[in-house]
Order: C-alpha cells, then structure tokens, then sequence
C-alpha cells in the first residue's frame, strides 16, 4: 500500500488553472499577425505542455507557415499583456489547495516562464498557498519530463520519492514522476490529458475527473 504523500506537487495549466482561452487567444494572434489561419481553442490546448517555444512551433506548423525567428518573443510579448483576461481557478481548487495544506506541503513545477507563473498564481490569489516552492521552465534546470526540478523540490523539502505526489494534466507530468520515482495524478478535467498512454500508469498512480477527486484518491 502506497504512503500518503506529503509533498503535493502541481503543474500550472491545465491542472491548477484553466487558462486555454488566453494562451489559445495569444497563439493565434500571433499567427494571424503572419498572415496564418487561427486554431481552434481545443486544438491550441493539444499543443501545450512542453514550453512556449514549442508550442508556438506547434502552432505555426499546424497552419502550415514557415516560423519566424522572433515568434516565441512575439508570443511571450502578446500572451503577458493577456495572462488573467480569461484564466481562472479549477472550481474546488481552493477547497483542495486548503486541505492539502494541512496535510503536508504544496509545490508548483511548471514549462511556463516564471515570470507568467508568478503574475497568474499571485493575481488568482494561489501563490500564499506555495510560498518559495514555484519552479518556472526557464530556471536552471531542464523542463518536464526530466526529473531535475521535481528532485530540486524534493530535495527542499526534505521529501522522499514514495511521500511525494506530482500532478498534472498531460503525458509530460507524468513522465516526470516516472523519472522521478514519485507518484502521479492525472488530471482529466485538464486540457493536456488528450493523447495520454493510460497502458503506461502504474497500480500507484490516480485519476480525477475533479480537483477535489484527488481527496479520495490518496
């Protein structure tokens, strides 16, 4: 039987906030700007997961247009002026986040820059909830699914593999705990979960269709 964890470790989009529209909106001003055809908002929430640079890439390919050397500033440029017109809490994110808390220590590891991880925690009232625990994609360490920075916070909290617990909406969260030696949460009500490998989980690892599921799933 597996030991209750004690460090809850959360991606950022997808898993914490449903912030879809707003990349989804940023990407396709981009493309448009370059004369490309815009994606729908379910397509744009299929490519992201790895970071904006290859999201952008993802994008641009999709439309079939050749990728300028400036698009990922292009796309930082638009997508920080917008980051909280749309995105918003999970429903029953803060109930969750509340009981977590009581229960052990909550983490943020995320491919997004730190700065946006930042802006969205602090402007959606999330970030008390991780203190100094929040790593962005563009710190020291290689992004998701190399295990470096799942290990970083680990190791900071003092934390072992078998207490430890990442969650996460996409293939790239998981792998990350595979990597890790940690368990995993997938998050169905997410917008990354499309192409998961459900051979691939493991008799530890949960599924939630709600961010208050994972209560019951520990």
């Amino acid at each position: 039987m597996s030991l209750i964890p004690s460090l809850f470790v959360f991606d950022l989009d997808g898993t914490l906030v449903d912030s879809r529209r707003d990349i989804a909106e940023s990407a396709n001003a981009v493309l448009e700007a370059c004369g490309g055809t815009p994606h729908s908002e379910e397509a744009i929430g299929g490519m992201v997961g790895d970071g904006a640079a290859r999201l952008i890439a993802r994008a641009f390919a999709a439309a079939n247009l050749p990728l300028p050397a400036d698009a990922l500033q292009q796309f930082l440029r638009v997508y920080d002026s917008r980051l909280l017109r749309h995105t918003v809490a999970y429903e029953g994110m803060t109930e969750l986040l509340d009981t977590l808390a009581a229960r052990g220590t909550l983490a943020v590891l995320t491919n997004k820059p730190i700065g946006a991880t930042q802006a969205i925690l602090d402007g959606l009232g999330l970030a008390p909830y991780f203190a100094d625990l929040v790593l962005g994609g563009d710190g020291p360490h290689p992004r998701k699914p190399e295990a470096a920075g799942l290990l970083q916070l680990m190791a900071r909290t003092r934390s072992v593999p078998e207490r430890t617990l990442m969650i996460g909406d996409s293939v790239v969260d998981f792998r990350t705990a595979v990597a890790a030696g940690t368990r995993a949460c997938v998050c169905r009500y997410g917008f990354g979960h499309h192409d998961f490998p459900m051979a691939e989980l493991r008799p530890s690892d949960a599924i939630i269709d709600h961010p208050l599921a994972l209560l019951t799933s520990l």
